[in-house]
C-alpha cells in the first residue's frame, strides 16, 4: 500500500512539475532532462499494452484487498477460486476472476510488478500482444485445470482431505511464470541460460521442499506456458520490435511542443 502511494505521489509531482515548467524556465529545463527518461518509460509501456493493463488490474484488486475487511476478501477469493467446487459450478467465471487477484491479500505486489513490467513486457515485445495473451492464458487456465485434476485424484485416493475442494487458489502467479518461460526462450546468449536456471529453481525448489498442490500448480503452469510458447514459435518466429529509443523519438515528434520548454 505504501509503495503504491509513493508511485502515485511521484506521478502527481511529475505532472505538477510540468505545469510549473510552463511559467518557470529552470523547471522547464528539468522537465526536458527528465523527459528523456520518461519518454523511454512511456515508449516501453506502449510497446507492451497487455502487460501493463494487466498490472493495472491486479494492482487495483490489491488496493481493494488492503482496504476491505479481511473476512470479506476471504469470502470473495474463495468464491472466485479455481478450486474443485468453483470449477464444477462455474468454470469460466472462476478461471477469469481468479487471475485478477494477487494472493494473500496482495502480498508480494512489488515483486509481481517488477517481473511483469520487465520480463513479461519484454516477452510481449518479442512475441506480440496476441501471442503473449495466449501464453498467459495457457499458463493460467491449463495450469489451473491440471492442478484441479491432481487435487481430485488426491482426494479420491485419500492422499488429501476433502476440504481441499474448497481451498483458495487465486493469483496472477500462474500467468507470471508462463510469461517468464516464454521470455526465456527468446533471451539472447547467457541470459537465456541464467534465466532458465533462475526459473527452474523458482518452480522446482518449492515442489521438492514443500510439495504443496500450489507449488505443483506453478510448475504445471510454467510447463504449459513453455509448451504454448514453443508451439507459437514453431508457427511463426518472434518479431523484431522497434528499439525503445526509436519509439520514444517517434512519440516525441508527435507530441506538441511544451510552451515553457527552451528551444533546442
Amino acid at each position: 500500500m505504501i509503495t503504491v502511494a509513493v508511485l502515485l505521489a511521484v506521478t502527481i509531482l511529475w505532472y505538477l512539475l510540468r505545469a510549473v515548467a510552463r511559467i518557470f524556465t529552470p523547471a522547464a529545463r528539468l522537465v526536458r532532462r527528465l523527459g528523456r527518461w520518461t519518454g523511454r518509460l512511456h515508449a516501453w509501456v506502449l510497446s507492451a499494452p497487455a502487460t501493463f493493463a494487466y498490472c493495472a488490474i491486479f494492482t487495483a484488486s490489491t488496493l481493494v484487498q488492503r482496504a476491505a475487511p479481511p473476512r470479506l476478501i476471504t469470502v470473495l477469493t474463495t468464491i472466485q477460486s479455481t478450486n474443485l467446487v468453483g470449477l464444477h459450478a462455474k468454470p469460466i467465471s472462476v478461471l477469469v476472476a481468479s487471475g485478477l487477484w494477487v494472493a494473500d491479500r496482495g502480498a508480494g505486489l512489488i515483486g509481481y510488478l517488477a517481473v511483469f513490467t520487465v520480463v513479461a513486457a519484454y516477452a510481449e515485445r518479442r512475441y506480440g500482444t496476441p501471442r503473449l495473451v495466449l501464453i498467459g492464458l495457457a499458463g493460467h487456465v491449463l495450469g489451473s485445470l491440471l492442478t484441479a485434476v491432481v487435487e481430485l485424484h488426491a482426494i479420491r485416493t485419500g492422499a488429501a482431505p476433502r476440504s481441499l475442494a474448497l481451498s483458495t487458489d487465486v493469483g496472477v502467479s500462474y500467468v507470471m511464470v508462463a510469461c517468464c518461460a516464454a521470455a526465456i526462450l527468446v533471451l539472447p546468449g547467457w541470459l537465456r541460460i541464467a534465466g532458465a536456471v533462475v526459473l527452474a529453481l523458482g518452480v522446482l525448489a518449492p515442489v521438492l521442499v514443500h510439495g504443496t498442490i500450489w507449488d505443483l500448480g506453478h510448475l504445471l503452469a510454467t510447463l504449459c506456458g513453455l509448451g504454448a510458447a514453443l508451439l507459437l514459435l514453431a508457427i511463426r518466429p518472434t518479431r523484431v520490435p522497434l528499439p525503445v529509443d526509436d519509439l520514444a523519438a517517434r512519440l516525441a515528434v508527435r507530441r506538441p511542443p511544451h510552451p515553457g520548454a527552451p528551444r533546442p
